[in-house]
Parts: C-alpha cells; structure tokens; sequence
C-alpha cells in the first residue's frame, strides 16, 4: 500500500493504467515488484515500498522475470521501446 501511494498505479515500465484499457473494473489494479528478487534479500529483510518496490501491469511484471536475474525496469522499458508497434491501430 505505501509503494502504491508513493508511486500510483501507472505502470513504472509501460506507463499504462489497466482501467485505461479495461475501465473501472480494473480500477487500482496493478502488480507490485520487488526491484532486488526476494530470493536475493538474504534472510529478514526490511523492505523499503518506495525505493525497493515498483508498480507493473501483469504483462510488464510477467516479462520483466522472462529471465534471471530479472531485466531491470530500464531494460525492460527499452525493449518496449525497440517492439515492433501493431499496424493499423
């Protein structure tokens, strides 16, 4: 709760919202990533929601552990960034 307060529900790699695509019904609905894998922490951790948590849209949280380590959120907004755009829309 604190990570999204600090940050919203955009997604910090696409920069969409589901409601954008989905409406209210998806309202407020976001994934919440831990930028260091909880298998890295070692142990009792504490976490800190605003520097060590990011919001992702399921599809962004998905591929962001496509492999491991995960991609970081910058490498993963440049692979957005290189996709071949959709034609026709």
């Amino acid at each position: 709760a604190m990570c999204l307060r600090a940050h919203g529900f955009t997604c910090m790699a696409c920069g969409d919202t589901l409601s954008n695509k989905y409406g209210v019904v998806a309202q407020e609905l976001v994934h919440v990533h831990h930028i260091t894998p909880v298998s890295k922490l070692g142990g009792a951790t504490i976490v800190d929601p605003i520097n060590d948590l990011v919001p992702l849209c399921p599809n962004c949280h998905n591929v962001i552990h496509r492999k491991n380590p995960p991609f970081s959120i910058e490498e993963l907004k440049g692979i957005i960034s290189q996709a071949p755009k959709p034609t026709g829309q």
